[in-house]
């Protein structure tokens, strides 16, 4: 039995386990009240790859380059060229939309004073860190760095909010040549059979199962959705499956995510490619071809009720 509060905490009632996720208690839900059926883990349940959220700039702005601004800016400053990257939040990720930063972490201090427009940027960086809240003015002793500074050579990346309307939510690969904001999240180690399991039908029905909202938008979580995750076992079709989904993209290299996964304009190779990566996942699980999402759901909270209970976790 799970204990669901209503939104003031002074009430709660118990239901089952398999109900706490419904949408038949709709003055009780247990997120906004003191218990939560799902832990909070810091790490995940079995031994899949750190999901790390991205880098907070902390700058007031002034370490970031919008696109209207770049070309001056390099024209101006040609030095700065290669301390610029590539920045991508959320919005920027799945709408394929260009804004740069300054990204100084191996740009020695000599450098900087050679670059006067850099110099300007960061010493307004300083100023605008110390005018903040005491954690915030700590930060004021390294103006030229970001509040983060995970740049690693591949990632993974997943949209903290991602539409509700879309049948998956958008990921992919990106390299050290991005800097992602703290409105994505990374996971640095991952590989195609990472990639294929969280882009999978079943992932999503635990998502959507499990996640908070942004207004209706799915609101993905590294603590509950990715961390209590059940994984199934290791299965070598899945990696096969999640590279026709990469390479089927390849054939829209000028098509956003907002577009590759709009319901309405999803291209049929794409979506065959995820129907056939749905099914491989599905036989991982051992789930039968049949099974719906409500029922993969139930069959999800069943193998969770499992893992929290059993002391020692073991990666199938």
């Amino acid at each position: 039995m799970v204990k669901l509060y209503d939104t003031t905490g002074s009430g709660y009632i118990e239901v089952e386990v398999a109900q706490f996720y419904s949408n038949d208690f709709p003055i009780f839900f247990a997120k906004t009240g003191k218990d939560s059926y799902l832990r909070d883990f810091a790490e995940p349940f079995y031994t899949v790859p750190e999901m790390i959220t991205g880098n907070r700039p902390a700058d007031g702005g002034h370490l970031i380059i919008e696109a209207k601004d770049l070309n001056d800016f390099i024209t101006r400053e040609p030095r700065a060229k290669k301390y610029i990257k590539r920045l991508i939040g959320s919005k920027e990720f799945i709408h394929n939309l260009p804004r740069y930063c300054l990204w100084l972490v191996d740009c020695p201090p000599n450098e900087i004073r050679k670059m006067p427009l850099v110099y300007e940027r960061v010493k307004a960086c300083k100023e605008d860190r110390l005018k903040g809240a005491p954690d915030r003015q700590k930060l004021a002793a390294t103006p030229w760095l970001f509040r983060e500074i995970q740049n690693p050579k591949q990632c993974l990346v997943i949209p903290k909010v991602s539409g509700e309307r879309r049948d998956y939510i958008p990921m992919d690969f990106v390299g050290d040549n991005v800097i992602l904001t703290d409105l994505l999240f990374m996971v640095p180690d991952a590989m195609f059979w990472h990639f294929g399991v969280l882009t999978s039908f079943p992932h999503m029905a635990w998502m959507r199962m499990v996640c908070g909202r942004l207004k209706s938008d799915y609101r993905y979580s590294a603590q509950i959705v990715y961390n209590n995750f059940p994984w199934p076992p290791f299965w070598r079709e899945v990696e096969l499956t999640a590279a026709k989904i990469l390479m089927a993209r390849r054939n829209y290299p000028e098509a956003s995510f907002a577009d590759l996964y709009d319901p309405l304009l999803m291209p049929k190779d794409l979506r065959r490619a995820h129907e056939e990566n749905d099914r491989a996942v599905m036989a991982a699980y051992d789930f039968p071809k049949n099974m719906n999402e409500e029922q993969m759901q139930k069959a999800f909270l069943k193998m969770y009720e499992a893992l929290r209970n059993t002391e020692e976790i073991f990666y199938r």
